[in-house]
């Protein structure tokens, strides 16, 4: 195990071992998310501090310098994920120890020949030089896990597990999407359920990817695309929502998907959204009738019971896909850190028949080429996603 210094361990415990009651009096004022608030660049690059909710999430798929003709059989996937969180805290609490931001990371890769899923997780509060989000521009780490966006508009993304270690330069080589109206993104009936929203997709990968405990020997030079959300809120979760499936898809002609499904108690769709930029760049915000998911094959986690629709279709407005898992396993149990158990993996989206809306539990057949490549998120099939 990682040698941390006994600061950090205490820094990191559970907050009610930390506080007071009298710490927890008064309820912080978290701001509401509002239509009609454009957001505004470089500013909104960086962390929103007075809000509840905060992350950053890259995914993508990575091939390495070697693999060559066979690049897409020997495909990886990877994430990186940095959450910022304003804790239910009195602001009049002096302490410099009292924790008025939390930051969280989870990590993973999705390595077929691996067999599961290889993932890591850390839980920081803000300041100590352990963890800061800058409000600036895009600038967060927890000890040396960052992301950070240069001035140049790239993004250099830095982590390093026991078991692998990535060394990346993301450069954007499209326009963000703004989600949502102009970036105001809902995500339920209520005006005050949604979130500011943006993505940055078609991100060219390049750098090291280090697997193994002899990273030096198994250090690999990479290439791929990946796909970055940004998102802040103060709304949490619908009460009759338990959580979500969403996908972030780069097409192979240009285009990029974002869709999410939120779901209800008995898993029906109790909300949905995207935006769809086509091949000739345009943009199209999707509202919530044009999007479906439907679970064509279900896995059981050996780890924790669950079951998760891990091939889906999506229908969202006149794109009809099949999405087919790199590799089943790709379970992230961050119960450690955020608290959430959920299905977060790498999938390839082919075409699905436009005609046919298929049925659970049948197992999905793609035919014809890959359409593109991205990830698919499923929460709330463990426990209620609490936010």
């Amino acid at each position: 195990m990682r040698r941390r210094t006994f600061l950090h361990r205490f820094l990191s415990w559970p907050l009610a071992a930390l506080l007071p009651g009298a710490a927890w009096a008064r309820m912080p004022d978290y701001p509401a998310v509002t239509s009609g608030q454009p957001l505004v660049f470089p500013r909104d690059y960086g962390a929103h501090s007075s809000y509840r909710t905060e992350w950053w999430y890259v995914t993508g798929w990575l091939q390495t310098d070697a693999d060559g003709a066979a690049a897409a059989d020997a495909s990886l996937g990877f994430e990186a994920t940095f959450f910022r969180s304003r804790p239910a805290l009195d602001d009049a609490n002096p302490s410099r120890f009292a924790p008025d931001q939390l930051l969280f990371a989870n990590v993973a890769l999705s390595d077929p020949h691996a067999g599961s899923l290889q993932h890591d997780q850390r839980i920081a509060r803000r300041g100590f030089g352990l963890a800061d989000a800058s409000e600036a521009d895009t600038a967060v780490h927890i000890e040396d896990w960052s992301l950070e966006r240069n001035a140049d508009g790239r993004y250099r993304l830095n982590v390093a597990t026991p078991g692998f270690a990535f060394a990346f330069t993301l450069a954007p080589t499209q326009p963000m999407l703004v989600n949502g109206a102009g970036g105001y993104s809902r995500k339920g009936p209520l005006p005050d359920e949604a979130s500011y929203y943006y993505s940055v997709p078609w991100l060219q990968v390049d750098g090291v990817l280090k697997r193994g405990d002899d990273s030096n020997r198994n250090a690999a030079h990479v290439r791929g695309q990946a796909w970055l959300d940004h998102e802040w809120s103060s709304a949490p979760l619908a009460q009759d929502a338990v959580g979500w499936d969403w996908i972030g898809i780069n097409f192979d002609d240009g285009g990029a998907l974002m869709a999410l499904q939120i779901r209800d108690k008995a898993g029906r769709k109790f909300w949905a959204g995207g935006t769809l930029r086509a091949a000739d760049g345009s943009t199209h915000t999707l509202s919530p009738d044009s999007i479906r998911f439907t679970p064509l094959r279900q896995w059981r986690s050996p780890h924790t019971g669950a079951q998760y629709p891990v091939a889906m279709r999506v229908d969202a407005q006149d794109v009809h896909l099949t999405l087919v898992p790199l590799m089943d396993d790709q379970e992230f149990d961050s119960r450690a850190t955020t608290g959430a158990v959920y299905w977060e993996g790498a999938v390839t989206a082919f075409p699905a028949d436009a005609a046919s809306t298929g049925t659970a539990n049948t197992a999905a057949k793609p035919a014809g080429k890959p359409l593109g490549r991205g990830y698919l998120e499923l929460t709330g099939y463990v426990h209620r996603l609490e936010l």
